[in-house]
């Protein structure tokens, strides 16, 4: 049922790696790598809760959530073949608007898709396999240059449009393939459960004009239980910290273990290189700890489990930067990957067990606003404080994304999970 989780993963991982060193090969300033990545989380933030609103009341011949897996899977495809040929900066700020619009699309219906399919007893071990699949599929798209490289013989210093290397363009097309291929091997070896004839026909008595969507949007949001408006502080801190990571990891290895910061040298795109390895080492334990993490947050809480991986992610971010050995940096990777893993699935153990099942997809896209918003703040804030206030140093964006991961996992330390403490809404 997640295979098609991969090729969306190995997507987003792309994306990760590779965007912020496609805005300094297309030469792109530092301080604005924050905010040419918006497209993601302002498309996230409109688009998944619509289409979360429209799948909950869609009873087509094809299912519920089907239709939205397609729709956003071709857009996807498409956006990844096109993003390496890019020849501006303008061109792959305007390509990564249609790709992640594509990956959103299809991101809220696949998290519905677990709550709809598996029983309440199975969705924890449902929520962590689509995040060990995160951690394969990423661990993938992240490894893929230097699979290309030191593998198949492509040169590091070949490159395509724009000045973007050649094992860029090729690990993207790659992605188009999977996210394609693998959506489509899911939805039909486990389609989609037939519904009733009564939710049929409740579905069908349900109004489907845009102000109707709006206006269901507006009720979940007024009506959200309770824990799922605690854990709003810590998805706020645990995304703003992993914006702050994607988007200047690879510039701070450069800085730290290589010594430059220009894209345009060799020494850059050994950084690009190993920000790969390490990537793909962490996705790694991501996938490995994902699937230990299933017994252990029946056992001791999804809760409290999020809040010790975290803390270990907090701490490696901190590492980082004082880091100046390729070797070590794998050391680091390792609580990086606890914390993804974790993130990946535990927040959304908590959340099903407090929202109505009727209202999962809405929900589910109304939580993606948790993660949108801290981007999107990430973006505003990033590109003003980076010169005045970090030095115009990538290293110091690793240090405050170190310091939010800690305070991330005291919010969610403090979330009373269970559906029985968190079913009323706050008022």
């Amino acid at each position: 049922m997640n295979l098609g989780f991969l090729g969306l993963q190995f997507s987003f991982g792309l994306q990760q790696a590779n965007m912020s060193p496609i805005w300094g090969y297309l030469g792109a300033e530092e301080k604005n790598f924050a905010w040419l990545g918006i497209a993601g989380p302002l498309t996230g933030l409109i688009v998944q809760p619509i289409i979360g609103s429209l799948s909950d009341r869609t009873a087509s011949r094809w299912g519920r959530r089907t239709p939205y897996f397609l729709a956003g899977a071709v857009m996807c495809a498409l956006g990844l073949f096109l993003m390496p040929l890019s020849a501006s900066v303008l061109m792959a700020f305007s390509l990564l608007f249609l790709l992640d619009v594509g990956n959103n699309v299809t991101m809220e219906p696949y998290r519905a898709y677990v709550n709809d399919r598996l029983e309440a007893d199975q969705r924890g071990f449902g929520f962590l396999s689509q995040s060990a699949f995160t951690g394969l599929a990423q661990c993938l798209a992240y490894l893929s240059p230097t699979l290309l490289v030191t593998w198949f013989g492509l040169s590091k210093d070949a490159t395509a449009g724009g000045g973007i290397p050649t094992f860029t363009l090729v690990s993207f097309w790659i992605g188009a393939v999977l996210s394609l291929g693998t959506i489509l091997w899911s939805i039909t070896r486990v389609p989609e459960l037939k519904l009733p004839d009564a939710e049929r026909a409740r579905l069908a008595a349900l109004p489907k004009n845009p102000a109707a969507t709006l206006g269901e949007i507006v009720s979940a949001m007024r009506e959200m239980p309770k824990a799922m408006k605690a854990m709003a502080w810590m998805s706020l801190f645990q995304w703003y910290a992993m914006s702050g990571y994607w988007g200047y990891v690879t510039n701070s290895i450069s800085r730290s273990v290589y010594g430059t910061a220009d894209a345009s040298t060799a020494a850059y795109r050994d950084a690009v290189l190993t920000n790969g390895q390490i990537g793909a080492f962490f996705n790694l334990i991501a996938f490995v700890s994902a699937l230990a993490m299933a017994p252990m947050a029946r056992r001791v809480g999804a809760g409290r489990l999020h809040a010790f991986c975290l803390t270990l992610s907090g701490f490696a971010m901190l590492a980082m930067p004082l880091i100046g050995v390729k070797e070590l940096l794998f050391v680091a990777a390792i609580g990086i990957g606890l914390g993804w893993g974790s993130i990946m699935g535990n927040p959304y153990i908590i959340l099903a067990d407090t929202i109505p099942p009727e209202r999962t997809g809405v929900y589910m896209g109304i939580f993606n606003m948790f993660i949108c918003v801290p981007m999107l703040v990430f973006a505003g804030t990033m590109t003003f404080a980076y010169e005045p206030l970090l030095g115009g140093d990538a290293r110091n964006v690793l240090r405050v994304s170190g310091v939010c991961m800690l305070l991330a996992a005291i919010a969610v330390w403090r979330i009373k999970e269970g559906r029985g403490s968190a079913v009323a809404a706050a008022g």
